[in-house]
């Protein structure tokens, strides 16, 4: 089941703490397709922005409970979702990470 690159990295996660990692250690996080596996990940940063990838951690974030309403009686649910932080090679950098603060 070969699935196209671009649709493994679904968007960047731009936090205080992504920010952190960026200057300090050269990661950079993105959220990213459920059924991805770690080579997908690294292949789809390599190829869709040319850099060279060290490193790639997974981990999946659940599900959250949200209350709403005047009440706070109504429960909804965040969607769980799966993010991955990426650690590039001295040097190397992305442009949508530079600059953002």
């Amino acid at each position: 089941m070969k699935k196209n690159l671009y649709e493994v990295l679904r968007r960047p996660i731009i936090t205080e703490k992504s920010n952190y990692q960026n200057d300090k250690n050269n990661q950079v996080v993105f959220e990213v397709a459920g059924y991805a596996t770690k080579p997908m990940i690294k292949e789809a940063v390599e190829v869709i922005f040319n850099v060279e990838v060290v490193r790639v951690n997974i981990s999946v974030l659940p599900s959250k409970k949200k209350m709403s309403g005047l009440s706070r009686r109504l429960v909804n649910r965040r969607k769980e979702y799966k993010k991955a932080v990426i650690t590039l090679a001295p040097g190397e950098s992305i442009d949508i990470f530079e600059g953002v603060y």
